[in-house]
């Protein structure tokens, strides 16, 4: 097991919830994603999702978009991703970390390459959001041949119906439910009609915990789903309150032990 599904374990040993933020590699610059990191380890954040920039990030709204943008502006490329994480992991910093990130630029980077080095690096997970269930047995290949190879995360929304059981039986670490239809940076008004429905169909399919993004801002928000849902995942909120607290350290810290308490 790696690191995601070694945290997974432990939190189902104890009975708890898993925790999970986004944050943009690179937003507002390398040095300072580093911190947000450490400090997020140090709250007891249970895994952290790193977005690699992409020019057109197709599920992303106009927070996470504008980060990765300038981030991209600020000159971040997956090389100096991988530095940061070979750093992160070179001085002891042992959160579970995945990527999330679009297709193309692992395949611009070459696959064989990429899974190789994301590896080497102590890269956990990979989420793709925009490579589907029926088109992943290329990188699935390199992932299932490299030895310490990131797991695969799989995407499950509203509208998966009847795909849902295949898609969830590859998923590794954790399987993420998307709340909402649309891009993040919605709310709890927007979550799908049928949530409940479909969150119960995926939890009594998957042999992995289940895990609910999209649209959620404080723990109170997940509280109607904690029944079935093994963790909540924030996202476009979390950026906004990197902006708005100037990227502070010590406001990362409070918003990370606050959720998990009322998780």
């Amino acid at each position: 097991m790696n690191r995601i599904e070694n945290r997974m374990a432990e939190l189902k040993k104890l009975n708890k919830k898993a925790f999970i933020t986004y944050t943009t590699a690179g937003f507002p610059d390398i040095k300072k994603t580093k911190e947000i990191i450490l400090a997020q380890e140090e709250a007891g954040i249970d895994v952290i999702e790193l977005g690699v920039p992409f020019s057109d990030p197709v599920a992303d709204g106009p927070v996470i978009q504008n980060a990765s943008v300038e981030a991209i502006k600020n000159g971040v490329t997956l090389e100096k991703i991988f530095d940061l994480m070979k750093e992160l992991r070179d001085e002891g910093c042992e959160v579970p970390i995945l990527f999330m990130m679009y297709y193309n630029t692992a395949y611009h980077y070459g696959l064989e390459a990429f899974v190789k080095k994301c590896a080497e690096c102590g890269v956990d997970g990979l989420i793709i959001p925009d490579l589907p269930y029926e088109e992943q047995d290329e990188i699935m290949e390199q992932l299932e041949n490299t030895p310490g190879a990131p797991v695969f995360i799989e995407l499950v929304s509203p509208v998966s119906k009847q795909r849902i059981s295949k898609i969830v039986k590859r998923s590794r670490g954790f399987v993420y439910c998307v709340s909402q239809m649309g891009v993040t940076g919605g709310d709890v008004k927007d979550f799908h009609k049928n949530l409940r429905d479909y969150l119960s169909e995926v939890k009594n399919t998957s042999s992995v915990p289940v895990m609910m993004g999209f649209g959620i801002k404080t723990a109170e928000d997940v509280k109607p789903f904690e029944d079935i849902i093994d963790g909540a995942i924030v996202g476009t909120h979390f950026i906004k309150l990197l902006e708005e607290s100037n990227f502070s350290a010590d406001a990362v810290k409070e918003y990370i032990k606050k959720f998990k308490a009322e998780l």
